[in-house]
């Protein structure tokens, strides 16, 4: 059952310059939620943050706070206290507030996350400052807390770990990120800030994105049901003036009105349209390491590393901040000379590198300038275009077309850097950390791309979806300088990791000599009993099951839809928490219905 509610946004409106972020949107927060906050790059969700934790004011409409809430935020680059020890910053002046607690969970946070009490904050990594920030967060005991981008510069360590602290803390969290697996593992409710306005979805993101392509189709539909009624009165009105005036004035306001609907429709953006020609190919060999070795002073990098890299090869490397995947990224590329082994290089190399700190850019360069110096058209495969037409492909307006890099977000900065990439033939991609930064639906064609380009691809990344969805093979950190090649992406390598761990751990436990194992008898597995048949009324059971589920999956849609619709909440929020007990209630007679469908087919099987 829903606790109070911390925070109502009603009618709320918040614009820089003409472009309305907030349009008259409805917002709540309730006790104990862990919200995901989606939406485009630019759409206004972390100005949507500020307006929760009261940093700024919105333009216009209410927000109304629990009296004694508590909000904490944590911003995509945390501000420590740079003279202050790791200790101190989780501790901070827990006397002013009485929390005679707060040393001890900060101590065991400490031995927790494996972090040198004693350590100076400056001249840490990304990762590790990210860790302490949201460290010290959880540790306020806030009401609520606000994550911008929690799961950039942290490994997949740092990620799992992130998991597990939101999942078993109290407070109710709006998180915004664009890591799909996150979502799914932590939300309970997607909150889509799409043109100015607010709409909830009840569970994580995969379940979103069903409930979002029919959303979408039921509003192109509306709108083009609204536009065959304007266009047939649009047809009237000009059938004569004084058949108007004879007939209907009435009519004639109705239609002024609308054309004013009309005007103020704010159309969905576009996609980005990304296209890249890999040009003439590349030899069948991309790259060959034998034995390499590398260490900068005495700290070993990679031990004796061995690999041969083909063209169409499509790899990840993974390994935790610090384990040295850029270095090896160099080395396969020839940019680096390891300190022994040999690197052959094939032929006819054409690389495009995404580097995740985004050293191309020049901060004072405008975009065109960026995209192809010297030259005002950009040539992909037999396709001319002028840099004012690709800059809108990648939704940079032609106003912004000469503003400099410096003026863009975060998002922008990684879209113009895709931009200037795929402006020029490649026949290898290297991509170190793509994903930051880059809202879900601009990951999602990136994906395709991907997927779809023909020569060689090498990718670090630490989104779990993205490697998934990507790559073929990997090349992972096993510590102490080793990395092994796996096939398949993260999943993949995980269960193969297991599977060796697991191994490693029997032969150690249960030695056998050479002669044991030769001679070892092979052991035939009993064939399984027969499985029982389908009484009758099972039979009408089971054959039943597909319209129960079929049923409440649409009475799942209609709910939501209702939860969609602003005006639900004109008259407070007690009609929205009737929506969701009855889409949980939905959700238990499903996943029950799932279950019993599942009994009975094994037994048919």
């Amino acid at each position: 059952m829903a606790g109070q509610t911390l925070i109502t946004l009603t009618n709320a409106q918040l614009a820089f310059g003409h472009y309305a972020l907030l349009d008259h949107a409805n917002f709540s927060i309730q006790e104990g939620e862990r919200i995901g906050l989606i939406g485009r790059n630019g759409a206004g969700k972390s100005s949507l943050l500020r307006i929760l934790d009261g940093r700024i004011l919105a333009d216009d409409g209410e927000v109304a706070r629990l009296s004694t809430l508590k909000v904490i935020t944590v911003e995509q680059e945390p501000k420590l206290d740079e003279d202050k020890s790791v200790y101190d910053n989780l501790v901070g002046d827990f006397m002013l507030n009485e929390d005679w607690g707060r040393p001890s969970r900060a101590q065991s946070m400490i031995e927790h996350l494996n972090l040198n009490a004693d350590a100076a904050i400056q001249g840490l990594s990304g990762g590790t400052r990210k860790r302490i920030a949201l460290a010290r967060a959880i540790l306020e005991e806030p009401d609520l807390l606000l994550l911008d981008e929690p799961t950039n510069h942290l490994d997949f360590e740092g990620i799992l770990w992130l998991e597990n602290l939101i999942r078993q803390s109290k407070c109710a969290y709006v998180i915004i990120t664009h890591d799909r697996r996150f979502l799914d593992e932590v939300t309970t409710r997607i909150v889509e800030l799409d043109r100015g306005q607010l709409h909830s979805f009840p569970g994580n993101f995969s379940r979103w994105q069903e409930q979002k392509a029919a959303w979408l189709a039921a509003e192109q539909l509306q709108n083009e049901r609204f536009d065959k009624f304007l266009a047939q009165e649009e047809v009237w009105i000009r059938k004569g003036v004084e058949a108007r005036r004879t007939r209907n004035e009435g009519r004639v306001k109705r239609l002024e009105s609308l054309r004013r609907e009309r005007a103020a429709r704010r159309e969905r953006l576009g996609n980005v349209n990304f296209a890249i020609a890999s040009g003439e190919r590349s030899g069948k060999l991309v790259a060959e390491l034998k034995n390499i070795h590398h260490q900068f002073g005495e700290k070993v990098i990679i031990d004796h590393y061995s690999t041969t890299i083909m063209r169409g090869d499509r790899i990840g490397l993974i390994g935790p901040n610090g384990a040295g995947k850029t270095t090896l990224l160099k080395i396969i590329l020839g940019q680096l000379t390891p300190t022994s082994g040999s690197v052959k290089l094939g032929t006819n190399l054409h690389i495009a590198y995404f580097d995740q700190m985004r050293e191309q850019l020049d901060e004072n360069a405008p975009l065109t300038s960026v995209i192809n110096p010297g030259s005002e058209w950009v040539e992909i495969g037999n396709t001319r275009k002028h840099v004012m037409s690709y800059l809108g492909d990648f939704l940079f307006s032609p106003a912004r077309a000469q503003s400099p890099v410096s003026s863009l977000s975060g998002g922008e900065r990684a879209r113009l850097l895709l931009a200037r990439l795929f402006a020029r033939p490649a026949n290898v991609l290297v991509m170190d950390e793509p994903t930051n930064d880059l809202d879900i639906e601009t990951l999602e064609l990136l994906e395709q791309l991907l997927q779809e380009f023909d020569g060689t691809v090498l990718l670090v990344s630490h989104d779990r979806s993205f490697l998934d969805n990507v790559i073929t093979q990997t090349i992972a950190y096993e510590g102490n300088g080793q990395w092994r090649d796996y096939v398949g992406g993260y999943e993949d390598w995980l269960q193969q990791r297991s599977h060796q761990l697991n191994t490693q751990s029997a032969t150690k436990s249960n030695p056998k000599t050479e002669s044991e194992k030769q001679v070892e008898p092979t052991v035939t597995k009993p064939k399984s009993p027969a499985r029982s048949k389908l009484s009758s009324w099972e039979a009408k059971e089971l054959e039943a099951i597909p319209q129960k589920i079929a049923d409440l999956e649409t009475q799942q849609q209609s709910l939501t839809a209702q939860l969609s619709d602003p005006t639900l909440y004109e008259n407070g929020h007690d009609k929205a928490q009737v929506i969701q007990q009855e889409l949980a209630s939905i959700e238990q007679e499903l996943m029950a219905l799932f279950e019993r469908w599942e009994v009975l087919e094994a037994k048919v099987l």
